[in-house]
């Protein structure tokens, strides 16, 4: 599938948050007659890493960058998928979810460089995982919830192909992207508290408050904070590698504590045994560092099975699933463009068909090999901002999720406590943004709000979206600027009601 002329021609200037960075994107200034340096061999012409302005060393370190924080989804991925059995009391092994989500999430992050030429990592969707393990647990077998996720794929892969993809992406106005890398700033940050349990539900009803109990305690806490102040430190010293030079720094000062005061996990079994615990890993020396990967699980799935009990049950799973897959692709595209200074004057990334043809192939692949859907990670942002410019960044990233599958044990040494600093670093770094923003007219002001503030409170980067997109279609209807709008808002914002009311939907269908 060729991709339009205008695919590969980077941004011709960088965005406010690229323009933070203490190494150069690549991007030249409108009107510039500044004659970018000649490439250096077939590597450096292929991935466009001078004309990018990167370097190989800064791709490796940025891909490297990446990896380590978004490591934790080879284990957070089986805890979620292996929670609960599914309606017919089957239960997914521990060992192969964790190997076989590190494995695609290679192939298709390795992919996404070399084919889509974009420092972006793809792996199993954290809420997209969650869904589908809430489906296995109530409604179908995990063969057959599989089985959906690869039609959903399909089903996005020909949106791609017909280049309807595409033509939504570019449809949307330019406030809005802005508007939901912003959004995505803010989100990353409430993660990265989260992850780090500096913020958590408290049972007096309040649904954050810092700390497990109002107030910050016990040593992963302190680890956080320590990690997130070296960041910025580093960063704002302009130090090459910043964030991967802290997140291991962070990791050896996290195994310290956990050798001296034996803290332990916070949740076993499913259960919180310890809320001062490590969040995620537990940083201690493994007893092996190799481990052989168990992929037995790939191909387990069952395509038309949950046709039989419901079509159109099945068919509104596929469109949820759908949807959510669709826009957080968007909003992750954005994003990592914007920081990395490579999206056109219209927003749009080089070699678009490319990026999101990868991310529909990967929704299928996570879905073949039983893992759930494989999307876009918001956390390439944090090798973007530790220099990665190119798909070299995704390959070296994509490698180390190889190496996962062998040396898992070793991989889990990285808390979430050691990796969550960087997704605030890369948050500040998203907001700056916001001054591209024109807050003049409320018909704007109201979208673009609803857009920020819903992806951090309620979670997902679809919903804020959602909100966002139907706000600012309704309100140019009511001031009598309806004319204003490209056709397809019309049919996004239309699904976009439909996804929000998916509820009454199932009932007035008598679906569970």
């Amino acid at each position: 599938m060729p991709d339009r002329p205008g695919d590969q021609t980077p941004a011709a200037k960088p965005t406010a948050a690229a323009s933070q960075h203490p190494e150069p994107t690549g991007a030249q200034p409108s009107g510039s007659s500044v004659t970018p340096p000649e490439p250096s061999g077939a590597l450096d012409r292929y991935f466009e890493i001078t004309k990018r302005g990167s370097t190989i060393g800064r791709e490796i370190r940025g891909g490297l960058t990446t990896f380590f924080t978004m490591a934790y989804i080879v284990v957070l991925n089986p805890i979620i998928l292996t929670a609960a059995a599914d309606v017919t009391g089957a239960q997914l092994p521990f060992a192969a979810v964790a190997s076989t989500t590190a494995l695609v999430a290679a192939v298709m992050t390795i992919l996404m460089g070399v084919f889509g030429k974009y420092p972006m990592a793809l792996a199993a969707g954290l809420g997209i995982n969650a869904q589908v393990a809430a489906l296995a647990q109530f409604q179908l077998p995990w063969p057959q919830i599989m089985g959906l996720v690869v039609l959903e794929g399909v089903l996005v892969t020909v949106l791609v192909v017909t280049g309807f993809r595409r033509a939504v992406f570019e449809a949307i106005p330019h406030q809005l992207k802005v508007a939901i890398s912003v959004g995505i700033g803010l989100f990353l940050t409430f993660i990265g508290l989260k992850d780090a349990g500096f913020t958590a539900a408290h049972e007096s009803g309040a649904p954050v408050l810092m700390g497990q109990f109002g107030e910050l305690k016990g040593w992963p806490v302190l680890v956080f904070v320590i990690g997130v102040l070296l960041m910025a430190v580093l960063y704002a010293k302009k130090v090459r590698g910043a964030i991967l030079i802290s997140i291991i720094v962070t990791t050896v000062l996290a195994v310290i504590v956990e050798r001296v005061a034996k803290i332990g996990p916070a949740v076993a079994g499913g259960e919180v045994v310890n809320p001062t615990g490590w969040q995620l890993n537990v940083p201690s020396l493994p007893e092996r560092v190799v481990d052989v990967p168990d992929l037995s699980i790939i191909g387990d799935i069952d395509l038309f099975g949950a046709f039989k009990l419901s079509a159109v049950g099945a068919l509104l799973i596929i469109f949820t699933l759908m949807l959510a897959d669709f826009f957080d692709t968007m909003g992750t595209t954005v994003a990592v463009g914007s920081e990395a200074g490579l999206l056109d004057k219209d927003g749009n990334p080089p070699y678009l068909n490319r990026i999101l043809l990868v991310d529909s192939v990967a929704a299928m692949g996570g879905g073949a090999a039983s893992v759930s859907s494989n999307t876009s990670y918001i956390e390439s942002t944090a090798g973007v901002a530790d220099g990665a410019r190119t798909g070299l960044a995704s390959v070296v990233t994509g490698l180390g999720f190889i190496v996962a599958m062998f040396f898992a044990p070793l991989v889990n040494i990285v808390p979430s406590e050691a990796a969550a600093p960087a997704l605030i670093i890369v948050g500040a770094l998203m907001i700056t943004q916001a001054k591209e923003l024109d807050l003049h007219e409320l018909t704007d002001v109201i979208p673009i709000f609803l857009t920020i503030a819903l992806m951090p409170f309620t979670y997902s980067i679809t919903n804020g979206i959602g909100a966002g997109f139907i706000a600012w279609v309704l309100l140019r209807v009511v001031t009598g600027r309806a004319r204003e709008l490209h056709w397809l808002m019309w049919i996004i914002t239309v699904l976009f009601v439909i996804y929000f009311a998916i509820d009454p939907i199932r009932q007035l269908f008598g679906i569970a």
